[in-house]
């Protein structure tokens, strides 16, 4: 029950995410309800992606060691940098087109560095393969053209939101499931 709770979770994210490309005239007419049905979806699959990955027993394909830990750290860091970095429009974000999505690439693959069990490689190799995905998707559908907008104070504060965010989210995984940065 729990791998197929888990693999439904991961491809509702993904649907939910692809709907928009998939079938932009159908997501078009359902106006302002479709963010909400959307957002729904998006709920639910995240829901069903923390039971189905509890609830699925644990088979180990691999064990790189220790040392991954330290690696999955500084990756994280990196991601939630990204991730502030599109929000704060910063310079990053002229020689990376999908900072957002290249941050969540970032942050799967850094988890299945350290998790070489079947549920990990079930939900953070389908939401990579999901980031990668939309990418191309993405760069597909659109010529990118580089932002223009000007460097500013922010350049200081992405970083000062990535480590802080970083912060909290060891202690809710800390919290929630095991503590992410040893000890």
């Amino acid at each position: 029950m729990g791998y197929l709770l888990l693999i439904f979770g991961v491809a509702l994210w993904a649907g939910a995410h692809f709907f928009k490309r998939i079938a932009p005239e159908r997501r078009a007419a359902m106006g302002e309800a479709g963010k909400g049905a959307v957002t729904a979806a998006l709920i639910v699959s995240v829901v069903a992606m923390i039971f189905g990955y509890r609830w699925s027993d644990t088979i180990f394909l691999w064990d790189l060691g220790s040392w991954t830990r330290h690696l999955n750290n500084l990756l994280m860091l990196i991601a939630f940098y990204l991730f502030a970095a599109s929000g704060a429009k910063i310079r990053i974000t002229r020689l990376i087109r999908h900072p957002q999505l290249t941050g969540f690439a970032i942050f799967a693959a850094a988890h299945l560095l350290v998790n070489g069990d079947l549920p990990s490689l079930i939900l953070f190799g389908g939401l990579l393969a999901w980031a990668i995905a939309e990418i191309v998707v993405l760069n597909r559908q659109t010529e990118w053209v580089k932002p223009a907008h000007p460097i500013a104070r922010k350049e200081i504060t992405a970083p000062i939101a990535a480590v802080v965010l970083y912060v909290i989210v060891i202690f809710i995984h800390g919290w929630l499931g095991p503590w992410p940065v040893g000890g």
